[in-house]
């Protein structure tokens, strides 16, 4: 599926459930005769807000309509009814909430199940959308792979795996074998590589060799355009990458680099510190500035102390910083070296409180507003255990090309607290650097609306 099409379906989809919801929403009104220009008139737009709004976030966090989940039938169907059933329940308990003037019931269950119908059916026209690309546009694109080795075995893999398909009619080498187990045609000489392609009609060529090892490959490439025959490269990187690697240009030169770094872009760099700047003076001014009188007061009844708890910890590019928190604990000597355990006896009541509801991390807005740190970004950890896990796990440093955050990608997948096997360490590092190479604003946020989530819910491995 190419990237104009996908964008098309991604939003033709967006606006063809919100239109299916609100056709639902006007329907069930005119059924109840329930007129929206009444005296409740407010009552009907406060739900009909939030009717709206919350499909459209649900659908953000539940990443209905992203690339990954829109591109297959069955990612894109459980997606969509895992969200819908979430949304169905949050319009039910709107519906119970107590008011003055009650909702009609008839008119919301009507516009739950209606919506449903009416997802059944778009998902239908999902299906019936891919069949006809399928048949009348993919399928068109008929295509002849040179060379007959591993990287062509796991490019038709690929090809093969496409959500829309396409036909691969063969693979043509200078000498291939006489059998193989492939299921695909084997040709021999490849100069006959376009008299091949006149014959199978195929409008485009992937080759597996490289120009420099078969100069005939040059001249393919030239005789392949005068055709109309669409010639693609494909460099084999897996003898020293073994992951994908992203190409840039210096004017003509291209420059490989194993990793894309979206905040290594200044735009993106000035809108996250923006963002960070923004939130934690928000933070600061109207939650910290009452919430530190009160906590500080809790902490210094039951122990003693200081009210906050700075620890050095590493920072980007690995500098250590000073880490503020509220002190969740009775002083001791292990603070440095000791990570925290379930049930661990060094943690106060009022500590175990403030572990459990993440209330024990908000001084480190202090952290994000002088740069430390970030709202988001992987989990800042002592010095000692930088040095211990970067050991243990082989890409752990690269975490540390970015700012440390109150939150991150991996505590919002359950990778926080007590690292007890090199398992949890290196499912961290994972998330971690899938969050240094997808950023974007819109991910920031979403990290945030999950972290407020899970901690209104409670987390097993916060203490």
């Amino acid at each position: 599926m190419n990237k104009s099409f996908k964008r098309f379906i991604q939003l033709f989809f967006i606006l063809l459930d919100i239109l299916g919801l609100n056709l639902v929403y006007l329907a069930a009104q005119g059924i109840f005769e329930e007129d929206p220009q009444a005296q409740y008139y407010m009552r009907y737009a406060q739900y009909w807000l939030i009717m709206n709004g919350s499909w459209l976030l649900l659908a953000w966090l539940g990443r209905i309509y992203v690339t990954d989940t829109i591109s297959f039938f069955q990612n894109f169907l459980r997606a969509s009814f895992r969200v819908y059933g979430i949304w169905a329940g949050l319009n039910i308990l709107y519906l119970l909430l107590p008011r003055l003037v009650p909702l009609s019931y008839p008119l919301v269950f009507t516009t739950v199940s209606g919506f449903l119908l009416l997802l059944l059916i778009n998902r239908l026209i999902y299906l019936f959308m891919r069949k006809w690309v399928k048949n009348k546009v993919y399928l068109k694109r008929k295509i002849l792979i040179i060379g007959y080795n591993n990287l062509a075995r796991k490019l038709t893999s690929y090809l093969e795996r496409q959500g829309f398909g396409s036909t691969i009619v063969g693979y043509i080498d200078e000498d291939p074998p006489t059998a193989s187990a492939d299921s695909y045609p084997l040709y021999s000489k490849l100069e006959n590589t376009l008299l091949l392609s006149k014959e199978l009609q195929v409008n485009e060529i992937y080759s597996t060799i490289m120009p420099e090892n078969n100069p005939k490959v040059y001249q393919l490439m030239k005789q392949a355009d005068y055709d109309l025959v669409r010639f693609r490269l494909i460099p084999d990187f897996s003898y020293f990458i073994n992951r994908p690697v992203h190409v840039d240009y210096l004017q003509d030169m291209p420059i490989l680099t194993v990793r894309r770094e979206p905040l290594e872009e200044e735009v993106n760099m000035f809108k996250k510190r923006a963002f960070d700047l923004v939130v934690s003076s928000l933070v600061i001014v109207f939650i910290l500035s009452w919430l530190y009188p009160l906590l500080g007061l809790l902490i210094k009844l039951e122990s003693k102390g200081p009210v906050i708890f700075s620890q050095l910890r590493s920072g980007k590019n690995n500098k250590p910083f000073k880490c503020y928190k509220f002190r969740s604990m009775g002083e001791n000597k292990a603070t440095e070296a000791v990570q925290a355990t379930k049930n661990d006896k060094r943690v106060t009541r009022i500590g175990r409180i403030l572990r459990k509801t993440s209330l024990d991390e908000f001084p480190q807005f202090v952290n994000v507003f002088k740069g430390e740190m970030s709202i988001v970004g992987p989990r800042p950890h002592m010095l000692k255990h930088t040095q211990d896990f970067s050991v243990l796990a082989d890409d752990y440093m690269i975490r540390q090309f970015l700012k440390p955050g109150i939150t991150g990608w991996a505590q919002v997948n359950g990778f926080r607290g007590e690292i007890t096997e090199l398992y949890h360490i290196k499912k961290r590092v994972e998330h971690d650097l899938w969050y240094l190479e997808n950023w974007s604003l819109t991910l920031d946020i979403r990290i945030m609306f999950l972290t407020v989530y899970n901690a209104l819910k409670g987390e097993e491995n916060a203490y």
